[in-house]
């Protein structure tokens, strides 16, 4: 895989509640990744974008919900998520706000 394909792969963190959850419990982070990306891409990607070892990848593909409007009904996106389990020791932090 070529430098440039890493980059493309992850398309951001999904941040939810049940995501925080699922971190807390089972060291799983979550992320939005492009449609045709594979396991070991969406692996190597996370580990040399935020040097953390991967233990093991899931991938969900949600499908989009369709929505009625004023103007008749619409459809919402499909999403490709990633469920990347990290080693014990390892870990990401989106947010990191240091105070003082």
């Amino acid at each position: 895989m070529n430098q440039e394909r890493i980059y493309q792969v992850l398309l951001g963190p999904h941040i939810s509640e049940k995501t925080t959850m699922t971190y807390e419990s089972n060291r799983q982070v979550v992320f939005r990744v492009v449609k045709d990306a594979t396991k070991p891409e969406i692996k190597k990607a996370v580990e040399q974008l935020f040097d953390v070892k991967v233990e093991s990848v899931q991938v969900l593909n949600q499908k989009g919900k369709t929505k009625r409007t004023i103007r008749g009904t619409g459809r919402r996106s499909d999403v490709r998520k990633a469920y990347v389990r990290l080693a014990e020791g390892h870990e990401i932090d989106f947010v990191d706000v240091d105070q003082a």
